[in-house]
C-alpha cells in the first residue's frame, strides 16, 4: 500500500482527484475552485468521454480517461468520490489499496453490508474517510447544536422530522434512479438522509423504531413510469428513545412542488424549529432566538441542485483540515453509519408490517 501523501512542500496544496462527474459534481467542482489555494486538482474521471468533455468545458478543471491515472499518482493525497451508491464499496476498496484518503458523496454504499465494508476498508488502511452530509454545516444547524449542548433547550421530550420534497418524472428518467440495484433505497437513503443525519447528530439514535413505507401510485408503470420504482417514496415512522423521548419521521418525494424540510424539538426549556436553513427557538421564559437564513426549499423541489455550494465547500474545507491536523472529519465513516442504522431500522420495521424493531449500533 502506498503511504498517504502530505501537502506539497512547494505549494502547500493537496493534490486531489475526482471520480464521478454526474449531477452531484457541480457543487463539488465549484468548491474545489473556491479552495484552489489549498487544493491542486490532478484530474477528474468519468467513463463517459462526453461527460468528461462537458465537465471540463463547464468548470475548467483537468480530466483523465483512466482511474489508474489518479490512483497510481504517488503525489495524490485524496480522492473525491462522487459515483452512484452501488459502486462505492468497490471503489473505496481500490482507493484504500492505493493509500488514498477519500471524501465520499453520501450514502456510504447502496447496501448495509457495503456501508460497513467502506468504513472497515478505510480504517484497516489507516486512512481518513469523510462523508458528504453537508447539512450539518448549515449555520442554523450549528447554532441549534450549540444550544442543545449548553442545555438551553433542557431535556428533549418530543421531536418530529418532516421531509416533504418533490421529484418529477424527469428526475426518475435516468436509468437506475430510484432502484435498489443502483441507489440502494428511495426517499430515505437518497433524499431524507441529509435531514435524518442532522436529526441523529442532534439527538442520537433511538432504541426502537416502528414504521410503514410504500411506493406511491405516482411512481408505478400505471402512471407512465417504466419500469416503475422498487424503492420507497412515502414513509411514516415512530421512534422511541431510551430516556422515553418519542419522535416521528414523515418523508416523501411525492409532495409537489416541494417544501422546506423541518426538524422540530420540544424540550423542558423550550422548543426549536429548523425549517430549511432557518432556526426559530422559543424558550419557556419568553426569550426568542433566531438563526440561519430563510425557510426556502433548498433542493427540495423539481430541481434537486437548486442550492448554494457553500456547505459542500465547508465539508471539503473540514476534510482538508482533518488531513492537515491528523484528526477525524466532522462526519467520518463511523458518524455516517449512524444515519444508515436509523434508515435500515425504519425499512426493516416497514418490511415487518410496521412492527417495532431495535436500532443497531453503528
Amino acid at each position: 500500500m502506498a503511504l498517504p501523501v502530505a501537502p506539497s512542500a512547494a505549494s502547500g496544496r493537496r493534490r486531489i482527484g475526482v471520480i464521478g462527474l454526474g449531477m452531484a459534481s457541480a457543487p463539488h467542482a465549484q468548491s474545489l475552485i473556491d479552495l484552489r489555494d489549498r487544493v491542486e486538482v490532478a484530474g477528474c474521471f468519468s467513463p463517459s468521454a462526453e461527460r468528461r468533455a462537458a465537465f471540463a468545458a463547464r468548470h475548467g478543471l483537468p480530466v483523465v480517461d483512466r482511474i489508474e491515472a489518479l490512483l497510481e499518482d504517488p503525489a495524490l493525497s485524496a480522492v473525491l468520490l462522487l459515483t452512484p451508491p452501488d459502486s462505492h464499496a468497490g471503489l473505496v476498496a481500490r482507493c484504500a489499496a492505493a493509500g488514498k484518503h477519500v471524501l465520499l458523496e453520501k450514502p456510504l454504499d447502496a447496501t448495509p453490508e457495503g456501508a460497513r465494508a467502506v468504513v472497515s476498508a478505510m480504517e484497516a488502511a489507516g486512512l481518513t474517510l469523510g462523508v458528504v452530509l453537508q447539512h450539518r454545516f448549515r449555520e442554523s444547524v450549528e447554532r441549534l447544536a450549540a444550544l442543545m449542548r449548553d442545555g438551553t433547550l433542557g431535556r428533549p421530550l418530543s421531536a418530529a422530522v418532516s421531509v416533504r420534497w418533490w421529484r418529477d418524472a424527469a428526475y426518475y428518467a435516468q436509468p437506475g434512479r430510484g432502484m435498489k440495484a443502483r441507489d440502494g433505497g428511495g426517499v430515505l437513503l437518497t433524499q431524507a438522509i441529509h435531514t435524518l443525519d442532522v436529526f441523529v447528530g442532534l439527538l442520537g439514535l433511538p432504541e426502537r423504531v416502528a414504521a410503514f413505507a410504500a411506493t406511491s401510485a405516482l411512481r408505478s408503470p400505471a402512471a407512465g413510469m417504466e419500469p416503475g420504482m422498487d424503492t420507497e417514496d412515502v414513509v411514516a415512522a415512530a421512534l422511541r428513545y431510551g430516556d422515553g423521548m418519542l419522535a416521528s419521521i414523515d418523508a416523501t418525494t411525492a409532495a409537489c412542488p416541494g417544501y422546506p424540510e423541518r426538524i422540530e424539538i420540544a424540550g423542558t426549556g423550550g422548543s426549536a424549529v429548523l425549517s430549511g436553513d432557518r432556526l426559530e427557538v422559543q424558550l419557556v421564559g419568553g426569550e426568542r432566538i433566531l438563526g440561519g437564513r430563510d425557510g426556502a426549499t433548498l433542493g427540495g423541489g423539481a430541481d434537486p441542485m437548486a442550492f448554494s455550494h457553500q456547505h459542500h465547500r465547508a465539508v471539503l474545507a473540514d476534510f482538508l483540515d482533518a488531513l492537515d491536523q491528523g484528526r477525524r472529519p466532522r462526519v467520518d465513516g463511523r458518524e455516517a453509519l449512524k444515519v444508515h442504522r436509523l434508515i435500515d431500522a425504519i425499512l426493516d420495521a416497514a418490511a415487518a408490517g410496521g412492527a417495532a424493531v431495535e436500532v443497531e449500533e453503528p
